[in-house]
């Protein structure tokens, strides 16, 4: 790998299938050749945080999770809205990360798809909630609300939907301008 930038993107969604894994599948078109692009699919794997275990040692699949994130240059989230917030398993993911220092002032990009005509809203806005909590940098055009997505990508993870694929375009630069600075 050498010297080159190292981005991680998570789905909030564990679904098998999942349009929100497909988002970041697609994003990798967009995406540089010399950019060490990775989708990390441990989240499910991490326990129910909890302070008192993470004082005395956190849990092995915690210790791999935020060790792959503070290797990261950059990250990508992309979730959808359960209940109208983020996927306990994301929320859970995220809470490991309150007290140590992984994201702090890393790039973020935070893509909110939702099978809605509302586009995710609520756990947009959640997402953005935690993510200022955890003292990350959000992107410059690092924000994208996806509508309706199931008519917007095909089942081969390939952008359909015009106004999406220029969104998830300039996400993309937005990030690559953050790991030039």
């Amino acid at each position: 790998m050498g010297n080159s930038k190292r981005i991680i993107a998570i789905s909030g969604s564990i679904r098998k299938g999942s349009s929100n894994t497909n988002v970041l599948k697609t994003l990798a078109a967009f995406i540089p050749e010399n950019i060490d692009y990775n989708i990390y699919n441990g989240i499910q794997e991490l326990p129910h945080f909890n302070p008192d275990i993470d004082r005395i040692q956190a849990p092995t699949a915690v210790e791999d999770f935020r060790k792959t994130l503070a290797e990261a240059h950059a990250l990508i989230i992309c979730t959808p809205e359960y209940a109208k917030g983020v996927p306990g398993v994301l929320k859970n993911a995220l809470e490991w990360l309150v007290s140590s220092a992984e994201l702090y002032k890393k790039p973020v990009a935070v893509i909110t798809a939702s099978p809605s005509i509302t586009g995710g809203d609520k756990a947009h806005e959640s997402l953005l909630l935690t993510l200022g909590m955890l003292d990350v940098t959000i992107v410059q055009n690092g924000s994208v609300l996806i509508s309706s997505v199931g008519t917007k990508f095909n089942k081969d993870a390939t952008v359909t939907d015009e106004q999406t694929k220029q969104g998830l375009i300039s996400l993309i630069h937005g990030i690559l301008q953050e790991l030039h600075d």
